[in-house]
């Protein structure tokens, strides 16, 4: 299939469906791109003092950007950081251009660029310190071509966030695509929606996908969905040694796979001598281990830096002069819930989880808000008459971040000097 017959679907049927009057009301956000994962697992925590104190422009691709989800949140929240963004969202629907700009202008966002064709072609643009590229690999006739691209855009400290398709969460739709290519094989998109919505009325629970409880585009009630799902003309999914082969292949790596609590094999087996037996394996076999044994993942979110960077670590969570990131998460009020023993259970994909969390790492947590390190933490914390060293508060804090990172809620920049 050519670009032609996808850039067809998304002119008729933008993708994912998005109302630019919603922008007052919302802003839609999530992984990747988001701006404080991007500093945490992309650029090292040193967003501040590398870009927005020198007043150096950050420069992103939106490559494949749709209706505006990736591009919207990042011009947003670097808007909201003070930081200087130069985005330039690329498309090939220019129906999908418009929604996605239309809600840039709702929101009075600058420093946005928006252009019809395929980030396939050499950008002049490029280098970029950030490459979004969610949804869109997968639909390419070559996605090896298309990640070979991404990295040849990519400046040598930056990083690119991806979402591919989970094949084992996925279960069912291949089925039900082969079967529309016997029932609904071409013409305008109407008639088809409308034969792949009788068929979902009529196949048996016995069908794969009436049975999987992870793929919901189907049941949302708008077409754009449905058709992404069950009549794309382009479609692949992948598993975890899938993906790390096609990032090789480009010279790129895998920073972590989001959320990482489900990439863990033990967060799946309720059996402790399982879990030490695969304590142990590498990391690249532990991510591939959790998506087998789990069954759930329908799509892998991911980011990537290129292989040859010497420094792809995030900042030390023992660095007393690192600061705490909260993520979705008021620290203040889940501290005060956790010291009266009111542990939340956080539902993360099809893991229900509570967290340990000591009364000592509460402490800590109250006092965070993305602006005090853990030394400006330990010195309020005196102030407050809780004796503690500052040896303390780290530790503390370590346990901390050892219970939340996992679930996407605490990250780290560097401090001053750091």
């Amino acid at each position: 299939m050519s670009a032609n017959g996808v850039r067809e679907q998304y002119e008729s049927l933008p993708y994912p469906a998005r109302d630019p009057r919603d922008e007052s009301r919302r802003l839609i956000v999530g992984s990747p791109s988001h701006l404080a994962e991007i500093d945490h697992y992309v650029l090292g925590g040193r967003l501040d003092a590398g870009w927005i104190a020198a007043g150096r422009p950050f420069r992103a691709l939106v490559a494949g950007g749709g209706t505006g989800d990736a591009t919207v949140m990042l011009a947003q929240q670097a808007r909201d950081r003070g930081l200087k963004a130069e985005i330039l969202h690329v498309d090939l629907s220019d129906a999908s251009i418009a929604v996605a700009s239309a809600r840039a202008r709702a929101r009075g966002l600058d420093g946005v660029a928006f252009r019809q064709g395929s980030f396939l072609n050499p950008l002049p643009e490029a280098p970029f310190d950030y490459i979004d590229c969610c949804g869109v690999l997968h639909h390419l006739p070559d996605p090896a071509a298309g990640i070979a691209a991404l990295a040849a855009a990519l400046a040598p400290h930056g990083g690119i966030g991806l979402m591919l398709y989970g094949a084992l969460g996925r279960r069912g739709v291949y089925d039900v695509q082969e079967i529309l290519r016997t029932l609904a094989p071409d013409g305008a998109p109407g008639p088809r929606v409308a034969t792949a919505r009788r068929l979902l009325q009529a196949l048996p629970q016995t069908n794969w996908l009436a049975r999987n409880p992870f793929i919901a585009d189907h049941l949302k009630g708008d077409d754009a969905g449905l058709f992404d799902l069950l009549l794309h003309p382009v479609d692949r999914a992948y598993r975890v040694p899938d993906i790390l082969a096609l990032l090789d292949g480009a010279a790129l790596a895998a920073a972590a796979f989001l959320p990482e609590i489900l990439y863990e094999p033990g967060t799946h087996l309720a059996d402790a001598a399982l879990n030490r037996r695969v304590a142990g394996a590498a990391q690249q076999e532990r991510w591939a281990l959790a998506e087998l044994i789990s069954g759930a993942m329908s799509k892998h979110v991911l980011y990537a830096l290129p292989r040859a960077r010497a420094d792809r670590s995030p900042p030390r969570s023992d660095d007393p002069d690192v600061i705490p990131v909260p993520k979705d998460i008021d620290p203040a009020q889940l501290a005060a819930a956790l010291l009266n023993g009111q542990v939340p259970v956080v539902t993360v994909g099809a893991v229900r989880h509570r967290p340990t969390v000591s009364a000592a790492a509460a402490k800590v947590l109250a006092h965070v808000d993305g602006v005090r390190s853990l030394r400006a933490i330990h010195s309020r914390m005196q102030q407050d008459k809780r004796i503690l060293a500052l040896d303390d508060v780290v530790g503390a804090f370590g346990a901390l971040y050892a219970a939340l990172r996992p679930l996407g809620s605490l990250l780290l920049k560097r401090g001053a000097g750091g």
